[in-house]
């Protein structure tokens, strides 16, 4: 569990392993946090732990997985001087859980520039790969583009947003740029990190979330072998989603698969507060109450999880203040 910063409280979230994970796959030490000017520092890769632990502690809500999965996978990682692959992780879950907050923060925590970094490359499938019958040519700009820019500067993250709405066959170029090879097309691609989004297994890791409730079980029980197995089968057995048939989970090219658990009311209330404190505004109980009145739950009998997560608080808040 890693230790609280900057006055944060200690905490105990999804980014627990995320954060074990990224460190491993870049072979910190602690003297090289602070990003002296040794070779370390390459391009605007400039990690800061402690920052993306203190965000993560006070914003994100109700992501209970911070330790022990993803060991070995970490120990093999920091066996050696630099990074024996390229560090790949696929966050699930259900809409307004978390998933797109969390790359942001993990951009904004390892490059100087955040998501407006050059070397930060944010894929959108309606942006990028509008057109399915296009799927070859977006196979070949999108490997050109990944080589080109790995080979200009080794610390790059690409994220990809949506992948149930991605050309199927359109991931499978990625395969080389994910091993542990130390050489890809003449250049070393280990240091790269990327990062995949999807609402893929969202069904499941809620069932598994809603069993555990109702047998009276806190949500922090909840094991990632509990959940793991239920969403990589639903990304295999959907053929919309941008693994299919790629081999990426086939050849256990993920060194994690990431569920985010449907969020509580209070939950969503945590949410509201934070939009409030970030509009410099007091926490007014009243707006507060209506935000979380007008929220639709599920399922209809429990009305246990928000459907939209936190993801509608900020028009919500507009609209009762």
């Amino acid at each position: 569990m890693a230790v609280a910063r900057h006055g944060c409280p200690p905490w105990g979230s999804i980014l627990g392993l995320l954060v074990l994970a990224l460190a491993a796959a870049a072979a910190w030490d602690v003297s090289f946090l602070r990003c002296s000017l040794g070779s370390f520092c390459e391009c605007d890769f400039w990690p800061d732990l402690p920052g993306l632990e203190c965000d993560l502690a006070r914003h994100l809500a109700g992501q209970p997985f911070g330790q022990g999965p993803g060991g070995e996978v970490i120990e093999g990682l920091c066996t050696g001087p630099s990074p024996q692959q390229a560090l790949v992780l696929s966050l699930h879950g259900w809409t307004g859980t978390g998933k797109s907050y969390v790359s942001s923060l993990l951009a904004q925590y390892l490059f100087r520039g955040g998501l407006r970094s050059p070397h930060v490359h944010h894929f959108s499938p309606i942006i990028h790969f509008p057109h399915p019958s296009h799927t070859e040519q977006y196979k070949n700009e999108l490997k050109s583009w990944v080589q080109g820019n790995l080979t200009a500067c080794g610390r790059s993250l690409f994220l990809f947003d949506e992948m149930d709405k991605l050309p199927p066959g359109l991931m499978e170029v990625l395969k080389p740029f994910l091993g542990p090879s130390w050489v890809v097309y003449g250049t070393n691609y280990r240091k790269a990190i990327f990062i995949f989004i999807s609402n893929t297994g969202g069904e499941q890791i809620n069932q598994v979330a809603l069993e555990a409730w109702r047998s009276r079980r806190d949500r922090e029980e909840i094991s990632l072998q509990e959940v793991e197995p239920a969403v990589s089968q639903a990304v295999l057995d959907n053929p919309h989603h941008g693994f299919w048939r790629s081999g990426i989970m086939e050849e256990q090219l993920l060194d994690a698969v990431v569920p985010f658990l449907p969020l509580q009311r209070h939950h969503v209330r945590h949410c509201v507060l934070n939009e409030l404190a970030q509009l410099g505004l007091e926490p007014r109980e009243e707006v507060v109450q209506a935000v979380l009145d007008s929220t639709t739950y599920f399922p209809e009998e429990e009305q246990l999880f928000s459907s939209n997560g936190c993801k509608t608080v900020a028009s919500r808040i507009t609209f009762f203040l």
